[in-house]
C-alpha cells in the first residue's frame, strides 16, 4: 500500500494539517484491537477525505464500509448545516466500538450507522446523495457504483479507495488469478468508459479514484 519513500510519506503527514484528538484516539485504539488494522483510512488520507467533504459541503454523503468509524468522523467534518452522513458496514463486530466512537463525535446527532448488507440497503435511501466513499467488498465496487449514480445531482462526487490494490493492479498474475484484483482493475475502466463522469485516480496511499458526476 506505501508507494512512496517513507521518508517522504513522513514529511508529507508532517505537513498536513493533524488528526483531531477523538480521531488520534481511534487510530491508536484500531491499531492496538483491531484485525487488519492498515484498512483504517489514517493521517493523510483521513484528511485528504475531510478537505474534499469541505469543498464539497454535501448535504448527504453515503459511506459504504464503515470499519472502526475514522472515515466517518473525516467526511463528516464537511456536512453542511443540518446535513447526514450514512455509513454502512455489515461487521457487527465492531459496531459496539463504531457507536461509541460517534457518540464522542461533535458530528454524532449527524451520522447515521446502519449495520447491514449495503446492497440491500442503498436502495432504501430515498434522498439525492451529494458525495458517496466507497471503501468495501472490492468485488461489489461496479455494483455500488450503478445503484448511486443516478441517485446524485450533477457535480456530486465518489471517491473510492483501494483502486491500485498495493499495485496488483499492474500484476498480470494477479489480473488471472485474483478476483478482487480482476474486479478492481474492471471499476477502473468502467469509470473511464463512463461519460456521464469525469474523474482522475490519485496515487494517494492504496489509490483514490475520484469522480465528479457532470
Amino acid at each position: 500500500m506505501e508507494f512512496l519513500d517513507p521518508r517522504l510519506s513522513e514529511y508529507a503527514e508532517n505537513h498536513t494539517t493533524p488528526e483531531t484528538e477523538l480521531q488520534q484516539k481511534l487510530n491508536r485504539d484500531t491499531y492496538a484491537n483491531v484485525l487488519i488494522p492498515r484498512m483504517l483510512s489514517g493521517h493523510l488520507q483521513g484528511r485528504v477525505l475531510s478537505m474534499f467533504s469541505k469543498m464539497a459541503q454535501p448535504k448527504t454523503i453515503l459511506e459504504i464500509g464503515t470499519y472502526t468509524g475514522y472515515s466517518a468522523l473525516c467526511l463528516a467534518e464537511g456536512l453542511a448545516e443540518g446535513g447526514t452522513l450514512i455509513t454502512i458496514d455489515k461487521n457487527e463486530e465492531l459496531e459496539d466500538m463504531v457507536k461509541q466512537y460517534f457518540a464522542d463525535s461533535d458530528h454524532s446527532n449527524q451520522i447515521d450507522f446502519r449495520v447491514g448488507n449495503a446492497l440491500e440497503i442503498i436502495p432504501s435511501i430515498g434522498e439525492e446523495i451529494d458525495f458517496v466513499f466507497i471503501d468495501a467488498d472490492k468485488e461489489n465496487y461496479s455494483n455500488y457504483f450503478d445503484m448511486v449514480i443516478d441517485k446524485m445531482p450533477a457535480g456530486g462526487i465518489i471517491v473510492a479507495d483501494n483502486v491500485l490494490w498495493s499495485g496488483k493492479v499492474l500484476d498480470e498474475g494477479q489480473l488471472e488469478k485474483d478476483f478482487e484484483t480482476r474486479e478492481l482493475d474492471k471499476f477502473n475502466k468502467k469509470i473511464m468508459a463512463d461519460e456521464r463522469v469525469e474523474n482522475v485516480l490519485m496515487p494517494i496511499r492504496d489509490g483514490l479514484m475520484v469522480v465528479r458526476k457532470k
